[in-house]
């Protein structure tokens, strides 16, 4: 679920000569920038933009692997263009077989300290991070010097990868869940596919009316095992505007909206037979049921839809996409870069110059839309706005211009933005005592949904240490 931007020279030389007089200011009159310095380790000119001079070598996380021709082409492609800006600075690329980020590879890199200059990690992975000692408080070198949208970025993106008011990471994708459909089943059972089901009420109705056509088709479909199912569980606990974890730190969903999720899987499944006999489903299972036209609606993000077409040989226009049912707020997720812990002023500026180039800046890099279009690539994914203002207006258009999907086929999902919320503490221990809830109500047709809560409940406190 995850993603990869640039600017100019002239910028770069003026802030740099204004950076340099505003430092022989600073010497002659308070020593403000020596006293910034020792409260944040940053030097007094962290704010100034990288000096294209500046002669530094960073080491790069997750450049695209040779199986991902178009993505690398466009990685080269980048390099070559920014060392034009910065031709001192070395890109040294660095490839992960298979998916970028393992959680257990992960987390044994930042254990060894053997992360690269600058990192990869889920927006999930800052606790973890910072109970290494893994990335760089960059707080005092992000500004709109040195990152121009900065203050574009929508801040609930921002905040997310902050702790203690320091910011540890820098963005490069956000997502948020909705319920994806699939508009040929929703149109054979007589619903209309560009209205999504927006309460859990809905979903069960048109579930029952998906089911009705037969020949094995679910109208709903879940997971419940390998901690999906706990996510799920979560992701829908807080549409209905619940919570997993309280404030107080302890479990907080063994409580009537908990118990009306369980209860209201527990009908459609034993009542509606609107599921599906075949249970214990994981990531990818749900998927391939969708894309060969045997599953109506599904709890995904948006990065499902690309899954389904490149590597299952479905159709960007036989899917849609709505809001989490519910709507009180929906699970958010996303991907960025870090620097490590450690790394010299001189490295963290190219890191920063280099992440503007790539990841952030309109109509570059990344939000090269043209560019991914000739090149293969999706553009139009229902992607909740990373930008806000006159930068997302830009980037929104730059993108309906060369959509390679119908994109009002998620107007629904794109028109009703939900408030975002980030996964409970230790989510995937959480997730995984969850997982026995979805697993127990779903293959059990006898499940007592108040005892599986309960048993949860206590389970859940315990991995929170409070038992």
């Amino acid at each position: 679920m995850r993603s990869n931007t640039r600017r100019t020279v002239a910028a770069a030389l003026v802030s740099a000569l204004a950076v340099t007089a505003l430092a022989a200011c600073g010497t002659s009159s308070s020593g403000d920038g020596k006293a910034a310095e020792a409260a944040t380790g940053a030097p007094a000119d962290a704010a100034a933009p990288l000096d294209p001079k500046t002669k530094v070598t960073i080491t790069i996380d997750c450049m695209p692997p040779a199986a991902k021709a178009a993505e690398l082409k466009e990685w080269k492609e980048d390099v070559e263009a920014f060392g034009k800006i910065y031709p001192n600075v070395t890109i040294d690329g660095r490839s992960t077989p298979g998916q970028c980020l393992e959680p257990p590879r992960f987390t044994a890199m930042l254990k060894a300290k053997s992360q690269p200059d600058v990192f990869y990690a889920y927006f999930t992975d800052l606790a973890q991070v910072r109970d290494n000692d893994g990335a760089e408080d960059i707080s005092a070198y992000v500004t709109p010097k040195s990152v121009p949208a900065i203050d574009t970025i929508d801040k609930n993106v921002l905040n997310i990868l902050k702790q203690d008011g320091k910011l540890y990471a820098l963005p490069t994708s956000n997502y948020t869940m909705g319920l994806l459909v699939n508009r040929k089943l929703f149109t054979q059972a007589g619903l209309n596919p560009d209205t999504p089901p927006r309460t859990w009420d809905e979903v069960r109705a048109a579930a029952k009316k998906i089911a009705a056509l037969g020949n094995g088709t679910a109208g709903f479909g879940e997971y419940s095992v390998e901690n999906t199912g706990g996510w799920h569980y979560t992701a829908t606990m807080y549409g209905m505007g619940g919570d997993i974890v309280g404030s107080d730190g302890k479990a907080a969903f063994n409580n009537p909206t908990g118990r009306q999720i369980v209860e209201n899987l527990k009908a459609m499944r034993w009542e509606d037979d609107s599921m599906g006999k075949t249970q214990l489903l994981k990531w990818g299972d749900l998927q391939k049921q969708m894309a060969s036209d045997k599953l109506g609606m599904f709890l995904a993000a948006p990065d499902d839809i690309t899954y389904m077409v490149q590597q299952l040989g479905a159709k960007y226009e036989n899917f849609g996409m709505g809001p989490m049912p519910g709507g009180a707020s929906t699970l958010v997720g996303g991907n960025s870069y870090m620097i490590k812990k450690g790394s010299s002023p001189d490295k963290i500026k190219a890191a920063i110059a280099w992440l503007n180039f790539k990841t952030l800046t309109v109509g570059k890099g990344q939000f090269d839309f043209a560019r991914s279009k000739a090149d293969g690539l999706p553009v139009g994914l229902p992607q909740p706005a990373f930008f806000t203002g006159a930068s997302r207006e830009q980037s929104d258009a730059l993108k309906t211009a060369s959509a390679t999907m119908p994109v009002a086929n998620f107007k629904s999902f794109m028109d009703n933005p939900v408030p975002p919320k980030t996964e409970p503490a230790k989510a995937q221990e959480v997730y995984k005592v969850l997982d026995k809830v979805m697993s127990g109500v779903l293959t059990n047709k006898d499940a007592d949904p108040a005892r599986l809560l309960g048993d949860a409940e206590k389970a859940v406190n315990q991995v929170l240490g409070n038992q």
